[in-house]
């Protein structure tokens, strides 16, 4: 089939309205009986109303060109864009708009689905097959567990920091729970909706009754890129400050560490620095940066993670028993993180590697945590059906 990117191959919907004389009350009809995006298949139509000179759609999908320019609709306000994905896709995206010089760029005003993110919220496309996961969503039948907050004097950090306590409605003080240790915890709390997919996984009991410190990072961008301060924070400061006040497992198998980009390398490097003390890593689309396979992205910033990575790639070594790694397929970070997998395997560590037609994103994140948890954290279903 030759098919011009952007505009509509034979079939899709939009043709109804392409066609020359069309009214704006046929665009109107078509535009209300509809949601949009409209899937059909491996094609994702976007349509903006809107007086305008350009519109073009902005996604989050490395190496697949963006801000390409929707066609208008002849003699209407009406302008579309087709977009071709694979099954099981979820892509952010924006509206770019242009008019009289200056652009915006605007979430879909036909699209009531958004994702919430530190920089703002982002319009969402679920492309055929992708379907949000049932564990994600409240459930009146759930018994909740609760948040506590906590402020520790860190003498590592020289400084206060803050930290969040997630303790499981199951919580007992006369049993031995896991300990997570929960990197950017109020970014998961806030944009990947930890706590519900807590509350689902232990009332499932795919996952135990779970412990989890969520920490709150003062400047993720000096704690974060393998500091030995933070690790020796976490390890030496905020571990015993869980043991001594709560009820936890003291094995290294009943400790874990879970971060996302920078918090997996602050996980990952933390890890390394005290390898007998977490048997399990969950991290997730790891900003993993060397020199070895050509020149890393990101700046400056980078510099120590770069020196970290490339000492570990000359001399790997196990940083704990079980590592879980998740990544998405359309964010750049997914050449690095392939590329440890077979490093990382070599050393003897348990690796389960996953990929997503996501991008480097909180909800990518999300969805992505019942399979890394159930089976760093297998709880009593897991134990009988698997």
């Amino acid at each position: 089939m030759n098919w011009e990117p952007g505009l509509a191959p034979p079939g899709i919907a939009i043709n109804a309205i392409t066609q020359p004389g069309v009214t704006a009350h046929e665009v109107d009809l078509f535009v209300e009986s509809r949601e949009f995006p409209i899937v059909e298949g491996r094609f994702c139509t976007f349509v903006y109303r809107g007086e305008a000179d350009a519109v073009s759609l902005r996604h989050w999908v490395y190496g697949l060109a963006t801000s390409k320019d929707f066609a208008r609709i002849e003699g209407t306000d009406a302008w579309y864009y087709v977009l071709e994905l694979p099954e099981n896709s979820r892509v952010e995206y924006k509206f770019e708009v242009r008019r009289r010089g200056r652009k915006r760029l605007i979430q879909d005003p036909l699209n009531p689905h958004v994702a919430p993110d530190p920089f703002g919220a982002n319009s969402v496309c679920h492309s055929a097959g992708y379907e949000l996961p049932a564990w994600t969503r409240p459930d009146s039948w759930v018994r909740p567990g609760h948040l506590e907050e906590r402020v520790l004097a860190s003498e590592a950090l020289g400084g206060k920091r803050r930290l969040t306590v997630y303790l499981p409605a199951r919580y007992g003080p006369n049993r031995r729970h896991p300990l997570l240790v929960v990197h950017d915890g109020g970014d998961y709390l806030r944009f990947a909706d930890f706590k519900t997919v807590l509350d689902n996984l232990i009332h499932r009991q795919e996952i135990p009754a779970v412990v989890v410190a969520l920490s709150h990072p003062e400047n993720r961008n000096t704690e974060y890129v393998d500091n030995e301060a933070h690790a020796r924070f976490i390890v030496e400061e905020l571990v015993p400050s869980m043991e001594s006040e709560f009820s936890l497992v003291s094995a290294p198998d009943g400790r874990g560490l879970l971060g996302a980009s920078l918090g997996g390398i602050a996980s990952f490097s933390t890890a390394a620095r005290y390898p007998d003390t977490f048997g399990r890593l969950l991290i997730q689309s790891t900003s993993f940066a060397f020199t070895d396979i050509g020149e890393p992205r990101g700046g400056p910033i980078f510099d120590p993670i770069i020196r970290f990575v490339n000492a570990y790639r000359s001399d790997p070594s196990p940083v704990t028993e079980k590592l879980f790694m998740t990544c998405g397929q359309y964010e750049p970070l997914i050449y690095e993180n392939r590329s440890m997998v077979p490093l990382l395997q070599s050393t003897g560590m348990d690796v389960r590697y996953v990929e997503a037609r996501d991008g480097h994103n909180w909800q990518n994140w999300r969805d992505r945590l019942r399979e890394g948890l159930s089976w760093l954290f297998p709880g009593p279903m897991w134990l009988v059906y698997e």
